[in-house]
């Protein structure tokens, strides 16, 4: 067997450009082109708003609709005879994470709650 022979780049050289009117309109259009360009190892001019630590805002929700939400998720629950499979997994998502803006003693008691309303379902 022959060794295979690798394959030769062809690489094309730049066209040489001869006549003297093109090659002066060909320059001015490389120059005007490159000053247009930012530099990009200048220094930002705007690095100046950032000065000092700036504090990240914290979200915090309202308590009230979290509840108001959850409340709605459970009874939605609590009535369903059968819930869809993508709504029983998001439920199952979300329902555990909101319940962490409450205080704990409500966050508990609203996990049980709906943990007894999806066996109930699950065993359904």
């Amino acid at each position: 067997m022959e060794p295979l022979e690798k394959p030769h780049a062809v690489v094309a050289s730049p066209p040489r450009i001869t006549h003297p009117e093109i090659r002066i309109v060909l320059e001015r259009e490389l120059a005007v082109a490159s000053s247009r360009q930012a530099d990009l190892f200048a220094p930002d001019p705007q690095t100046e708003l950032f000065d000092g630590e700036v504090e990240t805002p914290a979200y915090v929700p309202d308590i009230d609709k979290v509840r108001a939400r959850l409340q709605k998720i459970l009874a939605e629950t609590r009535s369903a005879d059968a819930l869809p499979r993508g709504k029983a997994s998001l439920y199952q998502t979300i329902f555990p994470q909101m319940t962490q803006w409450l205080p704990e003693d409500e966050a508990a008691q609203l996990r049980f709650e709906f943990e007894a309303e999806m066996e109930r379902l699950k065993a359904a």
